[in-house]
This record gives structure tokens, C-alpha cells and sequence, in this order.
């Protein structure tokens, strides 16, 4: 398919100068180019972005006895009425 695309005159001799020191032709590498952002688009839309998982696997998570003013000062490294 024939297009016309504008873009402007320092890119164009950037890029024809590359594509002569490549050996390939203007029109492969606009091919390229255009293939790379695609594909780099298409790819962070099909894989959402996932937390891992960042638990502890060997706590047994939050303990009776210990309340919110204990977390907080455990959490800030100051004394807490909690004992371990």
C-alpha cells in the first residue's frame, strides 16, 4: 500500500543515511521501525501490569494482642506496650 507521510527533514536524512550504511532500503527500515513500535504497543496492552506478590510466607500474619497503637509505634522502631 502506497501512504505519504510528513516527517521532518533532519529525521528523513537521519534515516536515509542509516538505511544506506545498513544496506537496506528507506522503505524496509520505515518498515522496521513502524513493526517495533507496534508490536512494543500491542505488547503492554495484551499483559496488564501485576504486583507481585510481596507477603511474608513464614509470618503467620497479625498476632491477638497486638493493637493498632503497637503497630504503629513497631512500625516507627518506639516503644510499645506489645511484648514478643
Amino acid at each position: 500500500m502506497k501512504t505519504t507521510v510528513e516527517i521532518s527533514d533532519p529525521l528523513f536524512h537521519q534515516a536515509k543515511a542509516l538505511a544506506s550504511k545498513s544496506g537496506i532500503s528507506f522503505r524496509v527500515l520505515i518498515e522496521e521501525g513502524l513493526r517495533t513500535a507496534v508490536e512494543a504497543r500491542t505488547r503492554t496492552i495484551k499483559t496488564p501490569f501485576r504486583l507481585r506478590d510481596g507477603s511474608f510466607k513464614q509470618c503467620k500474619g497479625l498476632q491477638p494482642g497486638i493493637e493498632e497503637k503497637d503497630l504503629i509505634a513497631l512500625a516507627y522502631g518506639e516503644e510499645s506496650s506489645f511484648r514478643q
